[in-house]
């Protein structure tokens, strides 16, 4: 302090020339303590000396020299400079790509501190230390560190000036920089003599020589200047190169402004401030907002050159990017039905809004650090239009990347707005990808929050429905797994596959279907290991650098161990797959000795008309059957389940028409086994058993040729029309066998097998009902019970139709045959009976009357025939019609069940259009 104060004497002394007159003025100044200091000035006019002393003890207390930035990313960038001026670019390249790998390991806490070591020890030892040259260093500096906080992110002021003036270069003539406080420059002119007079304070300036009042108004501006007398010339000198100072360009913009008889000039000065405030949004005084065209333009009455109206309207787009992003946030952040995802878009476009603000402080800060200082900061570091054009460069793309980001999400909320922002990180642009990445982990951390609370709690609360995630609370609990909870499509964020969905929807319904349908309480802890959460959006940004990997790794962990679970406990605690089994042995009659024994109980019964039937009598024999056959060694769980079902009766229906097995479900099960499900298996029931009722009426037929052909052996007659029944009856045995074979072994069989394949290898539940959806699909299509079928499943009854024909015609012969036959033995009995008593055995009107009915009897026969041929003919039309069908369906099996059922070619021969080949029908039906 003190040789800071002798300087500033001898400065003011060397500014006022040699001592006159002995005139000599002893200043006090307290200092620390009763410390005082005294310097003795020698002066003309008191004034000037109070004014030199006021301007050290402001020098001295000023922080204008700046200490060392510690910016990583300004170091580095020197060191590239400097490799780069040294013609080392495979240097520079080598360097900026190892600096990128130590950025991102995080292993050093203080790279700035080893980088700038490498910088220093780089340096030539013979060049002097140098300082900070002037504010446009320190602001180049400060710029890219406060103008941004998005993480990996950097601007690049690649036009700033970022090396430090050496000593060396600045003029031997020359003050020193402010940077430097000036004191420097003022012990050198003090220490080289009393008689030179003191420079500009900054270089190039030119040499003035009037009093010190004067040149210390040039050096210290309006702020400054009332401490010089009022008195002093008013005359400003300019700095080189036509560029005013501050003090001079605002006394200009001040005269011209009050000039109104001409085109207002506006200066360049003027034209900074008015961007700064049209950077907030805000009209200035030359530019403003032309609604008309929703863009700033500068005023017409501005006298401006063009050069200069283009950068202002170039710089101006700044102002309407900012206030378009600021539009949005401001009607989204009050809207709370717009989601926490959408607010938490707001908050990141906020946060950029507020990097942006960080910057226009900056930039308000040098301009009224100018206005303050009142000092011509010249070329190097005045705001000017070109510089800002540089320093906004970067803000100005940042900007317009926001301002496209709130175009793509108009309209959009949820995980629709989270995969909007993720669209755009598809660019090969870092700098946009970094910060659409970073905006992107503070969107999706909602959306991640939703999911990881679903998954690992099967909590869901989504009030706004922005997750992908949808539950209706009005559906019950029987019909939970299948209709409560659905994928909401359109809110799937495009950074998560559709399998990825699908796995989340499943782990937190798998949750939800065990606590509230299976009643177990068992913590999700214990099923699901990782229990890993995203509790910051550092959390989901970490996860999107290893989607496939993380993310995934977690998704599949949760997935299979929650499914894992549900499919232990539905088969060891609810016997799912037992279930299953018994569906098949008593619905598709897979279970042959109680379903034939079961016929047999029930057939006197069920032939007699639908309306006398009892449900209890046919329950009651059902549990005979069940007791009479393996079926009695089944589970009690099993056996209490299955039940007699009677159908809707139509009139004239009998027992057969109407009687139906039953098994009930409830509970996890009906799950799988729901309404539809059963509504198939009573359907296909319905089919086989009616099939089985076909081939049990066919055993009869031929068990009534074998019984009947000896007794009405002595009936010669007769032996055509039996002859003919057996013929009829064997081709329906044949037809009846085949089509047996076909829906036992091709349909049931390997359509069970396939299913139970499907099952062991399920992986969750949705798998097990698919597959069984599909085994019930495939014998409902094969078994010609779906639509495409109804005209097979038509001749097919009419072929059941005339099999039951067949065995009422085949009764009423053999009634007939048989009461001819009792009266022909009872005649002859008669006869020998008399002869015993020897009496003579038939009369004459006896023979007669005998001869007479055995005639009427033959005359039945041709009858009896005709009817048989007539019901031949009908039948084998039937076959013919359905062969034909067989041949033009798309089911390959079905077409090979043609070939069977005609396997000597007995229908072709018949029937022209079955004279093509097998391989040609096919060819025939792929066309058609």
């Amino acid at each position: 302090m003190r040789r800071a104060v002798s300087q500033s004497a001898l400065f003011s002394q060397a500014k006022a020339g040699p001592r006159q007159e002995g005139r000599v003025w002893r200043i006090p100044r307290p200092l620390q303590g009763s410390d005082t200091c005294s310097c003795w000035v020698s002066s003309v006019n008191s004034a000037d000396v109070a004014q030199q002393f006021q301007y050290a003890v402001r020098v001295i207390g000023s922080n204008f020299a700046p200490t060392v930035e510690r910016d990583e990313f300004l170091v580095a960038e020197k060191i590239k400079k400097e490799l780069i001026r040294q013609r080392r670019e495979a240097d520079a390249a080598l360097f900026s790509e190892l600096h990128r790998k130590l950025h991102s390991q995080g292993v050093l806490k203080n790279k700035w501190s080893i980088l700038y070591l490498l910088l220093s020890l780089s340096e030539d030892p013979r060049r002097q230390p140098s300082k900070v040259s002037s504010y446009a260093t320190l602001f180049a500096q400060a710029l890219p560190r406060d103008a941004h906080s998005t993480p990996y992110y950097y601007a690049r002021p690649q036009t700033l000036p970022l090396s430090y003036q050496d000593r060396s270069t600045q003029s031997a003539q020359s003050s020193g920089s402010v940077g430097s406080s000036g004191i420097s420059s003022i012990g050198l002119c003090a220490l080289s003599g009393p008689t030179p007079a003191p420079q500009s304070l900054l270089p190039g300036q030119s040499h003035q020589a009037p009093g010190a009042g004067d040149c210390l108004r040039q050096q210290l501006g309006s702020r400054l200047a009332w401490t010089l007398t009022a008195n002093q010339p008013s005359s400003q000198a300019t700095t080189s190169k036509g560029i005013p100072n501050a003090l001079s360009r605002n006394m200009t913009r001040s005269r011209r402004e009050g000039d109104t008889g001409g085109p207002m000039e506006v200066t360049e000065a003027a034209l900074v401030r008015d961007i700064l405030y049209v950077f907030q949004g805000i009209d200035g005084k030359n530019i403003k907002m032309s609604n008309t065209d929703s863009c700033y333009k500068v005023e017409g009455k501005a006298n401006l050159s063009r050069s200069l109206r283009d950068t202002a309207v170039r710089l101006s787009e700044l102002g309407w990017l900012h206030n378009k992003i600021r539009r949005y946030t401001d009607q989204r952040s009050l809207d709370r039905s717009f989601g926490l995802v959408g607010q938490s878009f707001c908050a990141a476009l906020h946060q950029e809004l507020r990097e942006y603000y960080r910057l226009l402080s900056v930039l308000h800060s040098q301009l009224q650090l100018e206005d303050d200082q009142g000092v011509n900061l010249g070329l190097e570091s005045s705001l000017t239009l070109r510089r800002l054009l540089v320093w906004t460069y970067d803000p100005k793309i940042r900007l317009k990347t926001l301002a496209a980001l709130v175009d793509h999400c108009q309209g959009r909320k949820g995980g629709e707005l989270a995969s909007a922002v993720h669209a755009y990180t598809k660019t090969g642009d870092p700098y946009m990808r970094s910060l659409v990445q970073h905006i992107l982990s503070l969107v999706s951390h909602p959306v991640l929050s939703f999911l990881y609370r679903w998954i690992y709690d099967g909590e869901l609360e989504d009030t706004y429905h922005e997750f992908f995630v949808a539950s209706d609370p009005t559906v019950k609990t029987d019909r939970l797994w299948h209709d409560k909870y659905t994928l909401r499509k359109s809110m799937i964020p495009s950074f998560i596959t559709m399998d990825q969905s699908r796995k989340v929807l499943l782990i937190g319904k798998s949750i939800n279907f065990l606590h509230q349908v299976c009643h177990d309480q068992t913590p999700t802890t214990k099923m699901i290991a990782v229990t890993k959460s995203a509790e910051s959006p550092q959390d989901a940004a970490d996860l999107f650098t290893d989607l496939e990997n993380a993310f995934q790794g977690k998704i599949d962990a949760a997935y299979f161990e929650t499914s894992k679970y549900l499919l232990d406990v539905l088969n060891k605690k609810y016997s799912l797959l037992d279930h299953m089994q018994a569906m098949r042995r008593y619905l598709l009659l897979g279970q042959g000795d109680f379903i034939r024994h079961l016929m047999d109980l029930l057939k006197p019964e069920l032939v007699r008309p639908a309306t006398t039937l009892y449900q209890h009598n046919l329950t009651g024999i059902l549990e005979t059957a069940v007791r009479a056959t393996n079926a009695q060694f089944d589970s009690p769980e099993i056996l209490r389940r299955l039940d007699v079902r009677l159908l809707e009766v139509s009139p004239g229906d009998t027992g057969w028409d109407v009687f139906s097995l039953d098994y009930h479900v409830d509970g996890p099960i009906a799950t799988v086994f729901t309404r539809e499900c059963m509504s198939h298996y009573l359907r296909v029931f319905n089919f086989l058993w009616r099939a089985k009722r076909m081939e049990y009426i066919l055993t009869d037929i031929r068990k009534g040729h074998m019984c009947n052909a000896k007794l009405l052996r002595n009936m010669p007659e007769f032996s055509g029309v039996l002859h003919q029944c057996h013929i009829l009856a064997s081709e329906m045995v044949h037809f009846i066998h085949q089509m047996q074979y076909y829906i036992t072994f091709e349909v049931l069989e390997c359509s069970w097998d396939e299913l139970w394949n499907k099952v062991q290898q399920a992986q969750d539940l949705d798998h097990i009902i698919a597959a069984h959806e599909v085994f019930l699909d495939t014998i409902i299509s094969r078994c010609l019970l779906d639509s495409d079928s109804r005209a097979l499943l038509n001749q097919l009854r009419a072929v059941f139709d005339q099999i039951i024909e067949l065995q009422n015609a085949q009764d009423a012969i053999y009634r007939a045959a048989l009461e001819e036959l009792q009266r022909r033995l009872q005649f002859e009995e008669k006869k020998k009976q008399r002869e015993i008593e020897g009496q003579w055995g038939v009369t004459a009107a006896e023979e007669e009357e005998e001869n007479k009915r055995i005639g009427e009897f033959k005359e039945s026969i041709p009858k009896m025939c005709s009817q048989l041929r007539i019901l031949t003919h009908f039948y084998q039309g039937i076959v013919q019609q359905f062969l034909v069908l067989l041949t033009t369906s798309s089911d390959e099996s079905l077409r090979f069940l043609s070939f069977r059922l005609d396997f000597n070619e007995h229908y072709k021969a018949r029937e022209p259009r079955l004279r093509v080949s097998l391989g040609t029908r096919g060819r025939r039906s792929s066309h058609t």
